[in-house]
C-alpha cells in the first residue's frame, strides 16, 4: 500500500456497511476505467462525512468496480476547524484556490464577495460558479484521500462575515500588518476564520469593520501571495501549529 493509502471513492452518507458493495456510477467508471484498478487491489470509500471503508477489489466491469468491505471506521471531525472566507477572484484562480486549500486540509470555504473582487457572482453566473467551486472541493478531496469533504457555502458580504468573526478566533491576512501568522497562539478547540482578500486588497471599510468584529490582522511573510495560493500556504502555516499535522 502507498504510505498516502489506497485511492478513495466516494458514495451518500449512510450508505457504507460491510459485506459486499458495487461501485457504478461516475464513481464506477472512475475506478474501472480511469484508475484501472484490477481485482485484489485496495480501494477505500468515504461517504464523505468521516465513515471510511477498506475495501478489496473483487471484480471489474467496464463502468463499475465490486468491493468487498472489510472494515469501516468513522473518524471524528478534525478540530480546530479551519475555516478560509476566499474573496472572489478573476478567472480560474477561485477554483485553484478552492483546490489547493482542500488538497492542504482547509474544513470549510466561504465565497467572499469582497468590495475590491472584480468577479460578480450574480444570478445563474454566480450558481454555475458556486457548482464549480464545490465541483473542484470535492474532486480534491478524493485526491488528497479526505474522509471529511469540505464545505463549500453559500456567497457571504462582509457584514455577514464580520458576524461570524465575532464568535471564532478570526485573522485577516495583510501584507502590512505587524503581527507574523506563524507567531500567534492558536485555539485548541474554537474554529479559526482566515480571510483571504482580492487581487486589489481589503478595502479599509472592511479591514475596519473585521477589526471591529474582533479579528487579528497577520502577515505571511516578506513576500505579497496572490489569492489563489494565499489561504493554502496560510492554512499550512496554520496546521502545523495544530495537532492536525
Amino acid at each position: 500500500m502507498p504510505v498516502a493509502g489506497p485511492p478513495v471513492f466516494l458514495v451518500p452518507p449512510g450508505s457504507l456497511t460491510p459485506g459486499v458493495r458495487t461501485l457504478a456510477g461516475p464513481e464506477g467508471r472512475h475506478a474501472a476505467a480511469v484508475r484501472r484498478l484490477r481485482p485484489g487491489e485496495r480501494a477505500d470509500v468515504s461517504d464523505g462525512a468521516g465513515t471510511l471503508a477498506e475495501c478489496v477489489v473483487t471484480a471489474v466491469g467496464k463502468d463499475h468496480v465490486t468491493l468487498d468491505v472489510r472494515a469501516v471506521h468513522t473518524l471524528p471531525p478534525p478540530r480546530p476547524r479551519l475555516v478560509v472566507a476566499q474573496s472572489l477572484a478573476k478567472g480560474d484562480r477561485g477554483e485553484l484556490a478552492v483546490e489547493l486549500m482542500t488538497e492542504v486540509g482547509v474544513d470549510t470555504v466561504i465565497p467572499w464577495a469582497a468590495e475590491r473582487s472584480i468577479t460578480k457572482w450574480q444570478a445563474e453566473r454566480g450558481a454555475k460558479a458556486l457548482a464549480k467551486w464545490r465541483s473542484t472541493a470535492r474532486e480534491a478531496a478524493k485526491q488528497s484521500r479526505r474522509a471529511w469533504l469540505p464545505e463549500v457555502t453559500e456567497l457571504a458580504t462582509t457584514a455577514a462575515l464580520a458576524k461570524r468573526a465575532s464568535t471564532a478566533y478570526a485573522i485577516v491576512l495583510e501584507a502590512d500588518a505587524p503581527a507574523k501568522l506563524h507567531e500567534l497562539a492558536l485555539p485548541e478547540t474554537d474554529d479559526i476564520l482566515v480571510f483571504v482578500g482580492p487581487e486589489g486588497g481589503i478595502s479599509p471599510a472592511e479591514r475596519a469593520s473585521l477589526k471591529d468584529a474582533g479579528a487579528i490582522e497577520a502577515r505571511l511573510g516578506p513576500l505579497v501571495l496572490r489569492t489563489s495560493t494565499a489561504g493554502a500556504a496560510a492554512a499550512a502555516i496554520l496546521l502545523t501549529k495544530t495537532a492536525r499535522w
